[in-house]
């Protein structure tokens, strides 16, 4: 399983490990056990819960009696900061309005394909980002005042991870 982890120098470390934890208790090793929070104990792990072979959730706090007490997922930028429920699902609505449950990874722009992530950053259970990509480029879709409906599609057609263009979706 692969991972990456700031320095805190601004720069960032990729990591390559075999999984050695179940996190989610389904008899199939999913993590790597680490101290994230420095208590001496490696009781903390990066896991990868869609079984890609890239840790897509930080965990912390895994209690001898293998209740979890925060996942984490990133921001999209790479920064372990957006806590998510222990499935990391959310509520969303799609472009056509209808609210749906799922994630953290979903088929949003209906391409058959289940590889666009939900994002709550405020914590709230409703999803405010989604991510994708195509042949045309990256893509999101940003609710920028909380109600729910996506106010805003970003996209980066020339893949320098910069948006190229802000339209209505």
């Amino acid at each position: 399983m692969e991972y990456c982890l700031g320095d805190g120098d601004g720069s960032a470390t990729m990591w390559s490990a075999e999984p050695d934890l179940d996190t989610d208790g389904d008899g199939v090793l999913d993590a790597v056990g680490l101290d994230f929070d420095g208590d001496g104990r490696i009781d903390d792990a990066m896991a990868d819960l869609d079984g890609d072979a890239r840790a897509d959730h930080a965990v912390l706090d895994l209690d001898d009696d293998d209740a979890v007490e925060a996942f984490f997922t990133d921001d999209g930028a790479g920064t372990w900061l957006l806590r998510v429920d222990q499935s990391g699902q959310v509520r969303w609505f799609g472009l056509d309005g209808v609210e749906q449950t799922g994630g953290p990874l979903v088929d949003f722009d209906a391409d058959g394909q289940v590889d666009d992530q939900l994002i709550d950053t405020d914590g709230n259970g409703l999803a405010d980002r989604v991510l994708g990509g195509d042949d045309g480029g990256a893509w999101a879709h940003v609710d920028v005042d909380g109600d729910g409906r996506w106010d805003t599609r970003l996209t980066d057609g020339d893949g320098d991870g910069r948006a190229d263009a802000a339209t209505a979706p």
